[in-house]
């Protein structure tokens, strides 16, 4: 399990189920406020803390990938951590899983006080002239995709939890119910299917949220279904892929989670500074649900190991990076390209 944080770290520690903390492997290249990988006894399950952002994701999760203390060949990856989220898609407190992973801080940026006029947004993909134009410049980050039918069974084990649920967290999100948009954001918690947004610009409002929906659907050809918004899940993807090139990782096993701790943009009446600086109520259910619905993932993997999950998943979909780095053609973007895999 990847975490990023230690609100997030900790709802793994003094649990019933197991023993996270029996081992506590000291892994150098690590951050150096989380610098431990820690397993139970017999190393059948780990976790480790990252640090928050792209660069501390990254080279966390390198170190751990290039380890000499692990073998990592048949391990599952589970990204469980909380993240924004999108009321049109789901609420705080939901657990989602992700098939696509965008980068979306990849972009050309206006001042807002500086945006053409026939620009709806200030955000402008890398090599195109327009927001609505697919990048002409590719840096290899801006799209994942993880094994679909792996998702899906994560999904129906995330399913038979019971998720938690604060009386503070039900009054904050009724107040979207006052858009028939947001539907979604107004409901109850549940597991929800839907794809992740990567930026270390910790952004809030209406209209970026608008952008990067959109910007979700245009690096993915219309696929993606943008929900959740976070800070490191395309570099710990990207670190997992060149260690799946070197084969010290399989990349078919990776499932990414997050859990909604608040919501991407205001309510119809509230501006977006007293969305971002206000309470949302929704941390601490997010957070509980990283658990919840987290260890039914745990066990089921653990529970089918021998008939399902052993010999791995294999995938109904393509999966990799935009560049078709490890074999397949991308269903997203320019394809790839032969020297990507060189």
């Amino acid at each position: 399990m990847s975490t990023t944080s230690s609100p997030e770290a900790d709802v793994w520690y003094n649990i019933p189920d197991f023993n996270i903390l029996a081992q506590n492997i000291t892994v150098p290249g690590f951050s150096p406020l989380f610098p431990d990988a820690h397993c139970t006894e017999d190393g059948t399950i780990c976790q480790l803390t990252t640090g928050e952002a792209e660069i501390n994701a990254a080279l966390s999760l390198a170190a751990l990938i290039r380890s000499p203390s692990f073998d990592l060949r048949s391990t599952y990856f589970i990204v469980a951590g909380i993240a924004g989220i999108n009321p049109k898609v789901a609420t705080i407190a939901s657990v989602t899983f992700a098939r696509y992973a965008v980068q979306v801080c990849l972009q050309y940026e206006f001042d807002s006080r500086e945006i053409p006029d026939d620009f709806p947004t200030g955000y402008v993909p890398l090599g195109a002239k327009r927001p609505d134009q697919y990048p002409g410049d590719i840096y290899g980050t801006e799209v994942f995709e993880v094994n679909d039918a792996l998702r899906k069974l994560a999904v129906g084990f995330a399913k038979t939890a019971s998720l938690n649920d604060t009386a503070e967290a039900q009054a904050y999100r009724s107040h979207y119910s006052a858009s028939e948009a947001y539907a979604p954001g107004a409901s109850a918690p549940s597991v929800v299917e839907c794809d992740t947004a990567a930026s270390d610009t910790f952004w809030t409002g209406r209209l970026l949220g608008e952008t990067f929906e959109n910007t979700t659907t245009l690096f993915t050809n219309s696929t993606g279904v943008y929900c959740s918004t976070q800070q490191e899940d395309n570099a710990l993807l990207e670190a997992l892929l060149r260690g799946a090139k070197d084969e010290l990782v399989d990349f078919s096993r990776i499932i990414i989670m997050r859990t909604g701790s608040n919501f991407d943009r205001q309510y119809p009446g509230q501006t977006a500074a007293e969305n971002r600086f206000g309470e949302s109520a929704g941390f601490a259910p997010a957070l509980a649900n990283i658990y919840f619905a987290g260890i039914k993932v745990v066990q089921g993997i653990l529970d089918g190991w021998n008939e399902t999950f052993k010999e791995g998943v294999p995938p109904s979909n393509y999966i990799g990076d935009i560049f078709g780095t490890l074999g397949g053609e991308p269903d997203f973007g320019p394809g790839s390209r032969p020297w990507a895999k060189v």
